[in-house]
């Protein structure tokens, strides 16, 4: 064992929170993620790792049309000098930077393996080459000319860019994603030849609202297509909030194939979704029958997505079968939008559509207006060097004699021609073959063309509206070069509407059509059999459980669960458990209270009344399509208090037939009971202490009928002495009646 390490004596010990230790760094950890890693900047669109890359390529000279470079080479050279965060880190960056499915428009142009729309991985950085498109080298236009403030790299040894000088609205047009500390950004691709018409607008109209912006921008555009199925109000009012999404769906058409049958074709999918993992999913939905209406899935993608969808018949109906794709595959996706950028580089913000452009519009000014002011100071200095040259030509054999006579030359021209140290320092350095060119209409013919220019160059600067208008004529020409007459200017994503189909048509299209066979146990426990079993006397139950109600339906059908707290709940019959064990609880699938108990359930067949009662004689009828709910609470139908509900029957015939626990029976005409959608209902039958045992509904002409104990069928057509009105309190039932008050 070592000797315990004490602190050394007489050290400055310095006792710190823990708490304000970890809220301080925490702090200092997110701001650096929000900052430099996850959101962009509002006036380039650019994160700090795209806009190295960038930069790194501009020092390399890969501009557009020159030779590729090996990806390493660029990798290698961004994180040496700018990146520091690993070269797996830098390469996954750059190879989206380069993938067309990937980027509405590429800021690099790949050379080599660089990934494919099924989401398989680029090949390492050694085998790829890259060089930049002509979006990046509008990205960078400028960048020499101090458009741009410059700031130390990471190690102090040169300098970066703070922010790309951007004469293309990258941040709209190639979207954004990126996830921070508390805070994440998701912003999609758009058309950039809409973007700069918006622009344009905004530029003579500074107040034009997010509508009025809308109609040149009329949504996302995404490189990979598809069809976005939102109304426009939705569209408008996302984009004036900057928070929001996109429903966007895959691009699909009929080919006929011959005899009346036919194939759905996909062409486009939803963006960022790897085909490969699409074409799985719907192919693992077909092996567990949850799309009945489709037959087959092949994929016969070469350079164009082609995904063909067989359906099971010809009489399928294509909408339908698509509807159902839509519904439980990533064939319809929702790309959200959340325009959270950095606002000046510093301060993170979510920001309108408007906001956005107006962003990058006044990034633009302030580069137009340090490039005249570098360009101004270049022309200033080439003035005074010609006015310098101008002297030497018309004294130049002076100038040549005291340059070679003169120990000290400079003092001495700057002293006799009167010349600022730049001019005699120009002159000085003049080689000697450079004189045949001193002439003096040269000069000042450069002398008038300069002077010229930085007198346009001044009144630029002093006119704000001379300056917009260049921003104008500048964004033109960027318009010209990806209009919506050229390819990669062309829009990609259509709009569209969601074809309007029956909920329970969908609902069936995602359920193979199967007959089953629903047990419920007294303890509520359910599960389905397959087919329709008549025999139920080999049915397993709990020790402690027995069968209360079986019935025939099918995996299609809507079962209907009515519960002593006079509550109707909705099932669907083809989420029940299987018939192997004995089931599952039926509060699993409803919220039904500890205390509360199943009624009945039975297969919603739609347009029936049912009357539904309450233990102390209390009922009403309602409409069977009223009681249908959506929720796991159900829906409340008949008002209970001290009392339950305890019936609930079709309400098929003209005749209310009642008996109580005092076995008192009453027969009165249907016609007498209210039809109601909710509520506690009216007294069905008069007791002085007890409650109602049993109820049906029946033809008065067919005669009453019931099952007694021993499983016999009685029918009693005499049924006067029992016949009154409602409310009243009916005579002892016939001879023959059950001794447990039911009807059967």
């Amino acid at each position: 064992m070592g000797e315990r390490a004490n602190p050394p004596d007489g050290g400055n010990i310095e006792p710190v929170g823990l708490k304000a230790a970890l809220e301080e760094r925490y702090l200092a950890y997110a701001l650096s993620t929000i900052m430099h890693r996850a959101l962009p900047d509002a006036r380039d669109g650019l994160k700090p790792v795209h806009r190295r890359i960038l930069y790194g390529m501009r020092l390399l000279r890969l501009d557009p049309g020159t030779a590729f470079r090996k990806c390493a080479k660029i990798v290698g050279d961004v994180m040496g000098s700018f990146h520091p965060h690993g070269n797996q880190a830098i390469y996954d960056a750059l190879v989206r930077l380069a993938q067309d499915f990937a980027q509405r428009y590429p800021l690099v142009d790949g050379q080599g393996n660089f990934g494919n729309i099924d989401g398989d991985n680029a090949a390492a950085e050694r085998y790829t080459e890259a060089r930049m498109t002509d979006v990046a080298r509008l990205m960078l236009d400028g960048i020499d000319e101090d458009a741009v403030d410059f700031r130390p790299n990471y190690d102090g040894t040169t300098e970066e860019p703070a922010v790309m000088p951007a004469a293309f609205p990258n941040l709209l047009a190639n979207g954004s994603t990126g996830i921070a500390v508390g805070m994440a950004t998701s912003i999609p691709p758009h058309n950039a030849a809409e973007l700069i018409e918006a622009a344009l607008h905004l530029i003579d109209h500074p107040d034009a609202t997010t509508d009025t912006l809308l109609t040149f921008v009329k949504g996302p555009d995404f490189p990979t297509g598809g069809v976005i199925i939102d109304p426009p109000s939705v569209i408008a009012d996302a984009y004036a909030t900057g928070r929001g999404g996109f429903r966007l769906r895959a691009r699909w058409h009929k080919e006929e194939t011959g005899r009346g049958s036919y194939v759905v074709v996909v062409t486009e999918i939803p963006y960022s979704i790897p085909k490969s993992r699409l074409v799985e999913k719907i192919a693992d939905l077909l092996n567990e029958k949850k799309l009945p209406l489709l037959a087959d899935v092949r994929d016969e993608s070469a350079e164009d997505v082609r995904l063909v969808l067989e359906p099971r018949t010809r009489t399928v109906d294509a909408e339908l079968m698509m509807a159902s794709l839509f519904k439980l595959t990533e064939l319809e996706t929702r790309f959200p939008l959340n325009m959270n950028v950095l606002v000046g580089g510093q301060v993170p913000k979510i920001v309108s559509l408007g906001e956005a452009l107006r962003e990058w519009l006044d990034h633009r000014r302030e580069v137009l207006v340090r490039r005249s002011r570098f360009r101004l100071g270049q022309i200033e200095h080439r003035l005074e060097v010609l006015g310098g040259y101008l002297v030497a030509y018309l004294n130049l054999d002076e100038v040549i004699r005291i340059i070679r006579e003169e120990d000290e030359p400079k003092p001495v021209l700057m002293a006799t021609f009167e010349l600022t140290d730049v001019q005699a320092e120009a002159i000085l350095n003049m080689r000697l073959r450079s004189l045949r060119k001193l002439e003096e209409f040269e000069i000042r013919k450069e002398h008038d063309g300069l002077t010229e220019e930085k007198a346009g160059i001044e009144a630029l600067l002093a006119s704000d509206v001379k300056q917009w208008k260049t921003i104008a004529w500048q964004l033109k020409e960027v318009h010209r070069q990806f209009g919506p007459d050229t390819e990669i200017g062309r829009r990609r994503t259509g709009f569209g509407e969601s074809a309007a189909h029956d909920a329970d048509a969908v609902s069936e299209a995602l359920v193979e059509r199967e007959p089953i066979t629903v047990v419920v146990s007294q303890k509520g426990w359910i599960r389905a059999l397959k087919g329709h079993v008549a025999d139920l006397s080999g049915l397993g139950f709990k020790s402690d459980d027995a069968l209360k109600i079986a019935f025939f339906a099918e995996t299609t059908s809507k079962l209907l669960v009515f519960a002593t707290n006079g509550r109707f709940y909705t099932l669907d019959a083809s989420r029940l458990p299987g018939g192997r064990g004995h089931g599952e609880p039926l509060r699993l699938s409803i919220d039904l209270e500890q205390e509360g108990d199943v009624v009945d359930v039975f297969p919603y067949q739609g347009g029936r009344r049912l009357l539904v009662v309450a233990k102390e004689g209390r009922g009403f009828v309602v409409p069977e399509d009223e009681v249908l709910g959506t929720t796991r609470k159900g829906k409340q139908v008949l008002g209970v208090d001290a009392q339950e509900a305890c019936a609930v029957v079709p309400a098929a015939g003209d005749t209310v037939a009642v008996i109580g626990e005092n076995r008192k029976l009453l027969l009165f005409p249907l016609s007498q009971v209210p039809e109601m959608v909710r509520g506690r209902g009216v007294r069905l039958q008069r007791y002085k202490d007890g409650a109602l045992s049993d109820i049906k509904v029946f033809t008065l002409a067919d005669g009453l009928t019931w099952t007694d104990t021993s499983a016999r069928t009685w029918t009693v057509t005499d049924l006067a002495e029992w016949q009154g009105d409602r409310a009243t309190a009916g005579r002892l039932p016939p001879k023959g009646f059950p001794r447990n008050n039911r009807f059967g």
